[in-house]
């Protein structure tokens, strides 16, 4: 599983063993419950008539440190991933850091999909 999870490009040694370490349920949930699990799924502050700003940060944060640094590494070197991140923050006009952390996220799921289907990541074309 190591190996196919190194296919997805700025996914290093630490990352990998973080994610089997401290992640066992990766593979085994949907995208949106293994986001929330990490704590990179927006929780919604509402009770009442008062409506709360979503926030992210529950949930499991040596899985986010190490995913933070990922993404970092993949907005530079992974051509899809920089698109994304580029397009949030250009056409989008998303904070760097709220851009970061969509892109944590979408790494995560694609981890999870990696592990779940047992094949390497399929380079898409940057678009």
């Amino acid at each position: 599983m190591a190996r196919r999870l190194a296919s997805l490009k700025g996914v290093g040694p630490v990352t990998i063993m973080t994610l089997i370490g401290a992640l066992p349920e990766l593979g085994r949930l949907t995208g949106k419950e293994i986001a929330s699990l990490v704590g990179l799924a927006p929780v919604t502050r509402d009770s009442g008539r008062t409506r709360g700003r979503a926030a992210t940060g529950h949930g499991r944060p040596d899985v986010r440190r190490v995913l933070f640094n990922a993404a970092r590494c993949a907005i530079r070197h992974n051509l899809t991933m920089k698109a994304f991140y580029d397009r949030l923050v250009t056409q989008n006009r998303r904070p760097g850091k709220v851009a970061l952390t969509a892109v944590m996220r979408k790494m995560l799921v694609t981890l999870n999909a990696i592990a779940r289907d047992r094949q390497n990541w399929k380079h898409a074309p940057h678009a």
